[in-house]
């Protein structure tokens, strides 16, 4: 690697995020309807395709008994998959950006037209495809337990395995240090290493956790309006977690919820760009701990923390150069 994988060394005082110049948004596709909806969901598509066709599909049954209002936000696609949504789906709002604004601000951009219509709030991910009655089993949930703010759902590969970036702890320097040696593989049943992903605990149960994924995140209103906006100084991972961190401190509470189930099909735009998405998860990961766990610790551990995360990243890199199919991160 040319340079550092990271900025400067680990800082005891949180990082004030820099405020972005508002991007430019072409005009939507039809005026704001700002009557109140039981979900409101948005997807941020990249190039994804087919697959954003497929989820488009599983929406009608997922939401049935609802009032649902989709909004796709195109973030610059180059395979006229915008295109196909405007001319399949003529019902759903499109926003078109005229750049790639990354995750968090082109989620942002359709949040502040619209989150103040629903009293529930879904960021769904263009390459995943909803189960029938998902949203009426999470919206059930959410009705029946008034402090939960933020909650997700089982989330599957296509090989039919848990995507395990759907339950998560905060990572802690002994949960970084666990995960570098892999003793969260080698042990995942222990509550000890295990611990970050959650791999000891029930996939079949509900459960209070840290973290859900961003590709299905389902919000409740009233705790977007107290803990704000995705932060967008988050390019492409993290703000999830970020956000839930933040839900958290304000008293909100987050679940797993697998009574219903998506399937995530991860990093189909994306794959081309691995070495850059590889590079981002880490870059990412570093920007949340300096900003949220780092001032738990001396500035000794967190430059060990910093350190092992650079020796982390280049190792990523160099492993997916050997490999003959490249892969991106999950949000992990």
């Amino acid at each position: 690697m040319d340079r550092a994988v990271f900025a400067d060394p680990p800082m005891s005082k949180e990082e004030v995020p820099r405020k972005p110049a508002e991007p430019i948004i072409a005009p939507a596709n039809r005026p704001a309807d700002k009557s109140l909806v039981d979900l409101l969901i948005v997807i941020v598509n990249w190039n994804a395709g087919d697959k954003l066709a497929s989820c488009l599909r599983s929406i009608p049954s997922a939401g049935e008994g609802l009032t649902v209002r989709v909004v796709v936000l195109d973030n610059a696609s180059t395979d006229g998959s915008c295109e196909m949504v405007e001319g399949t789906f003529p019902d759903l709002e499109v926003m078109r950006s005229r750049e790639n604004l990354g995750y968090a601000r082109a989620n942002n951009q359709v949040l502040k037209r619209y989150a103040d219509s629903a009293r529930f709030v879904l960021l769904l991910n263009p390459d995943t495809v909803v189960a029938p009655d998902t949203f009426r089993r999470m919206l059930d949930f959410l009705e029946a337990n008034s402090r939960a703010g933020i909650v997700g759902c089982r989330i599957v590969t296509p090989r039919g395995t848990l995507d395990w970036a759907c339950k998560r702890a905060f990572l802690t320097p002994s949960l970084m240090f666990y995960k570098a040696l892999r003793l969260d593989k080698l042990l995942p049943k222990s509550p000890r290493f295990g611990r970050y992903q959650l791999t000891y605990l029930d996939e079949n149960q509900i459960h209070e956790v840290d973290s859900v994924v961003g590709a299905f995140m389902m919000i409740r209103h009233e705790c977007l309006q107290a803990v704000g906006l995705l932060d967008d100084s988050y390019f492409m991972y993290g703000e999830d977690i970020d956000l839930c961190y933040r839900a958290k401190e304000a008293g909100w509470k987050v679940f797993y919820v697998p009574t219903a189930t998506v399937l995530h099909h991860k990093g189909e735009s994306t794959r081309r760009y691995s070495y850059r998405m590889i590079h981002l998860w880490y870059e990412s990961t570093w920007k949340f701990y300096r900003r949220r766990i780092g001032p738990n610790y001396s500035a000794a551990v967190n430059a060990l923390v910093w350190s092992g995360l650079q020796v982390m990243c280049a190792t990523s890199l160099a492993a997916n150069f050997l490999r003959r199919e490249k892969r991106v991160p999950s949000r992990r």
